[in-house]
């Protein structure tokens, strides 16, 4: 009938035969376990018996150890270091260390704070991986409900998302976006409403329908409504069809160096076109948690 010794053979009488067979000397190993002697000498004695096998051989001294000495050395110093790495490795994961956080963001964040935010926290949180993912505000909503992401940045008011998390963390504000060679580029000074009879380049309401709607406030108060002829989805893309010569746009200002060499933009400095960015998620995770509050400079968050 086979013993189980896995009771008997704990991590303190593996700390304490590699000391002993480190040190090759009983009152030296128990100096450094910080014990007496004698205990210790038991504890070896005792370990030897429950496995039954001799470990090391005895003389008026320690001699050495045998070859299953050797063997359960190495074997205990292995189990020894897997031992610490878990607990370490535990603690990592509860305190926000390591993980991964899967990040959403809209495009015109990208040339605000988020990526010395994200530098920021690499340097701080090497073990930490960050998955970056681009989005509409609509479809890291969803993906944060589904699961598939911990953290969005996105631009509110949000429509219909009461059941998520949000936080400020950056400010920006809107620009016309023409191309460059359309006439109004090479006037000094442009209006809004010098675009009533343009054709607009626009993203879907429904992807980001608070934004969308304060583009639209803008340009009623400027006496016209957009006349949308063409959308994208993502603020690049929306810009991508400026650039081509599609239609002008109205786009954060934070953007105006993106493809500068084919757009012209100019500020809009009516009441209204500044807006926030916010983060968004539901539960934390300690890693995620930990991102938000690097970025933010929040001491706490609710985690999982």
């Amino acid at each position: 009938m086979a013993i189980d010794v896995r009771a008997r053979v704990t991590l303190r009488t593996m700390e304490q035969f590699v000391a002993v067979a480190e040190e090759l000397h009983f009152h030296r190993a128990a100096e450094r376990l910080n014990m007496s002697q004698p205990p210790l000498t038991s504890a070896i004695r005792k370990l030897e018996e429950d496995i039954d096998v001799t470990l090391i051989e005895r003389g008026n001294r320690v001699l050495g150890l045998t070859p299953a000495g050797e063997k359960f050395l190495e074997e205990a110093r292995e189990t020894l270091r897997q031992a610490e790495q878990a607990i370490t490795g535990t603690k990592d994961v509860a305190a926000g260390r390591t993980g991964l956080v899967r990040l959403g963001y809209v495009g015109s964040s990208l040339y605000g704070r988020l990526p010395d935010a994200i530098r920021a926290f690499r340097l701080q949180y090497p073990k930490v991986r960050l998955e970056l993912r681009e989005a509409t505000t609509a479809a890291q909503i969803a993906a944060i409900r589904a699961g598939t992401m911990d953290v969005g940045v996105v631009i509110p008011p949000l429509h219909h998302a009461e059941d998520v998390e949000l936080d400020r963390f950056d400010s920006d504000r809107l620009c016309m976006a023409l191309p460059k060679d359309h006439p109004l580029g090479k006037q000094g000074r442009v209006k809004l409403s010098d675009l009533s009879d343009e054709p607009f380049v626009l993203w879907p309401m429904l992807e980001g329908r608070g934004f969308h709607l304060q583009v639209i406030r803008l340009c009623a108060n400027a006496g016209f409504v957009p006349r949308v002829e063409q959308e994208a989805y993502g603020m690049h893309a929306v810009l991508s069809l400026v650039a081509v010569g599609l239609g002008v746009s109205v786009v954060p200002e934070s953007m105006s160096g993106f493809r500068d060499d084919r757009i012209t933009y100019r500020p809009i400095n009516d009441a209204g076109s500044e807006f926030e960015l916010s983060f968004i998620y539901r539960d934390l995770s300690p890693s995620a948690a930990s991102f938000v509050c690097h970025a933010s400079g929040k001491e706490k968050y609710k985690v999982l």
